[in-house]
């Protein structure tokens, strides 16, 4: 598949700047949700958006599609690659986030791989965030794209990430819309209000949000 097209077409209405204006607020919340990593990594990034918006002062970018209109900001390295394939540095990072990623994967095995693979590189009592659509909650959107292939729910989420040797920190099953065509608020001042407002996700929320600590020992 050209993960390139695809998401030419996918996002062709999407407004780019008010997009970037909703991840720097999604991003500084989740930072702190995830105790300030100094070594962050994102490991779909996409566009950078994520990534970009944090202050960590180690930033690394994992994608397979190298965006030639994206704006990397500076000291942020990134490596083009399938993530899988990544050559990233172990029991590295203290920090990693995960958005809209699982469920493209073949499989739930393929799932539990990269989970390990991340666990892996991640030092100890590092925690990594997982966002992504939770088919309790959009079941009919789910496969409207084309690229979704694991129905995945923040239960199923938990147990991977245990499975995979991290502790279950904190789930929410409904945290941002399902996507960013959908109904978040683009301006700054209503993103806020709408990540201070956990009653307004149990609204409007269809993905999760699970974060995960990774275990100090683990066989």
């Amino acid at each position: 598949m050209d993960y390139q097209r695809l998401y030419e077409y996918r996002f062709r209405d999407v407004d780019q700047a008010a997009r970037q204006a909703v991840w720097d607020q999604v991003a500084a919340f989740l930072y702190e949700r995830m105790a300030r990593p100094e070594r962050l990594l994102d490991a779909a990034a996409g566009r950078c958006e994520f990534i970009n918006a944090t202050p960590a002062l180690e930033r690394w970018a994992v994608d397979e599609t190298s965006y030639d209109e994206g704006s990397l900001s500076p000291g942020v390295k990134l490596v083009v690659s399938e993530i899988m394939e990544a050559q990233l540095p172990a029991d590295h990072f203290d920090g990693v986030f995960v958005s809209n990623f699982l469920e493209h994967l073949t499989s739930q095995d393929a799932v539990a791989a990269f989970l390990s693979k991340m666990h892996s590189h991640m030092s100890a009592d590092g925690r990594i965030a997982i966002m992504g659509p939770n088919f309790r909650y959009c079941m009919n959107e789910y496969f409207d794209m084309a690229d979704h292939t694991v129905i995945l729910t923040h239960k199923a989420v938990a147990e991977h990430l245990y499975a995979a040797g991290f502790e279950v920190e904190s789930v929410v099953p409904r945290f941002l819309p399902y996507s960013f065509t959908g109904r978040l608020p683009s301006p700054s001042p209503l993103v806020r209000l709408y990540l201070a407002v956990p009653l307004v996700w149990r609204l409007l929320g269809k993905q999760f949000l699970v974060i995960g600590r990774k275990t100090k020992v683990y066989s």
